[in-house]
């Protein structure tokens, strides 16, 4: 048997199953860019004959991190707004006086493609150096069909330039733009009608999100998005309950949602609800952090009902400015209470899922693509209990790197 890679004396944490899936003496050999085997040295065919034979030296072995959830294509920075909420001013007070989305919206509608892809760049180069393999980008801040195509070129363009899986995401209902002022549902006419048959017919889509809130939109106006996107076979995720509890979370689970993101109000109904339909709870600490939000998400009873739990940086101009999904993990420990092992599994295997590519990354798996991230640390408590610090020695690509 003949593989392309063979990487020996590595300590696997393959996350398949429940827990880390520790694997103290491992190896794992990949084949035309995917997995052909992880698990314990003593258990690899003998007849298996690689190209390439590298020697980990104990060096511990995870999945390529995912991050499930981030805005890296935006104009603009609003390093101003930070400045006000230090001085005590609140998100929906900033975004209702122009600032927030709107703020946004108006320097990616001024900017080039070229330009978005070049200001991008550097928040996915950071991304990449802590080992992340894949991310999703979302659209959301043209708000008009030419500027939301734009930035979902914008992004495929990314997976272009980068060793990087990019999974693109459709949030044309992210805000009200001012032409619209007022007019809430004739703008969710607009992004039913016009701009999800667009994105979909130029295949620049892999999901529909949606802002569910009182300064986003309501749920009836979240359903006609989830119908649209439904009758163009696109999968759907929401923002939901970050600040107030709309039920918007029962709501993307009735449409069988991959994800319901932020969630700090969610109640044990919408839990309940989720379990049922399979739906992954994405945490976003970061936003919660930098908006000082008080309130957690109910993460007892998303552990009561099975939930699983992904996190994401968030990355944004306004309330998540941050590029480190290992500073994601030690703010999900520390403010959230997650586990060192459900941080990981939140990076990982829960993240893939909430994307809809469990079947094909997250795990160390026979079969799977083989997005690796090597490690310079002792035991995995390191990625999540260290601040400032980055311990990745490898990252590997479709079996490249």
């Amino acid at each position: 048997m003949r593989c392309d890679r063979l990487w020996r004396h590595a300590r696997l944490a393959t996350f398949a199953g429940p827990g880390l899936g520790v694997v103290e003496d491992g190896a794992l050999a990949c084949l035309n860019g995917n997995i052909l085997f992880a698990g314990p040295a003593g258990d690899l065919p003998v007849d298996l004959d690689a190209a390439e034979t590298i020697d980990c030296q104990g060096r511990w072995i995870t999945p390529g991190l995912i991050d499930p959830h981030t805005h890296l294509v935006h104009g603009g920075d609003r390093a101003h707004e930070f400045e006000l909420r230090l001085a005590g001013a609140g998100y929906e007070e900033i975004a209702r006086a122009g600032g927030g989305i709107v703020s946004t919206m108006a320097a990616t509608r001024a900017a080039s493609l070229d330009s978005l892809v070049a200001s991008a760049l550097p928040r996915l180069d950071a991304l990449i150096a802590e080992g992340v393999t894949t991310t999703e980008i979302k659209s959301g801040y043209g708000l008009c069909l030419e500027h939301e195509l734009k930035s979902l070129r914008a992004a495929r363009r990314l997976g272009n330039l980068r060793e990087v899986r990019i999974v693109t995401t459709f949030l044309g209902a992210h805000a009200l733009p001012p032409e619209f002022a007022g007019e809430g549902d004739g703008y969710i006419d607009t992004v039913c009608r016009e701009m999800i048959p667009a994105v979909a017919a130029e295949g620049l889509a892999d999901a529909v999100d949606a802002f569910c809130e009182g300064i986003g939109f309501t749920p009836a106006q979240t359903r006609r998005v989830f119908e649209a996107a439904r009758a163009h076979d696109l999968p759907v995720k929401l923002h939901a309950e970050q600040l107030s509890n709309l039920h918007g979370a029962a709501l993307a689970a009735e449409f069988g949602a991959l994800s319901a993101d932020h969630l700090e109000h969610l109640d044990e109904a919408g839990v309940a609800t989720m379990a049922r339909a399979g739906t992954v709870a994405t945490l976003l600490p970061g936003a919660y952090y930098v908006v000082r939000e008080s309130q957690k998400p109910p993460i007892e009873a998303l552990r009561a009902h099975g939930v699983p739990i992904a996190l994401a940086t968030d990355c944004n101009p306004g309330t998540s400015p941050l590029t480190s999904p290992l500073l994601v993990m030690n703010m999900a420990a520390t403010l959230f209470r997650l586990t060192v092992d459900e941080c990981l599994a939140g990076v990982t295997r829960e993240a893939a899922r909430a994307l809809g590519l469990a079947h094909e990354i997250g795990t160390l798996e026979a079969g799977k693509r083989c997005d690796l991230a090597i490690w310079d640390i002792e035991r995995p408590a390191e990625l999540v209990y260290r601040l400032g610090f980055n311990p990745l020695h490898a990252r590997v690509f479709g079996g490249r790197g």
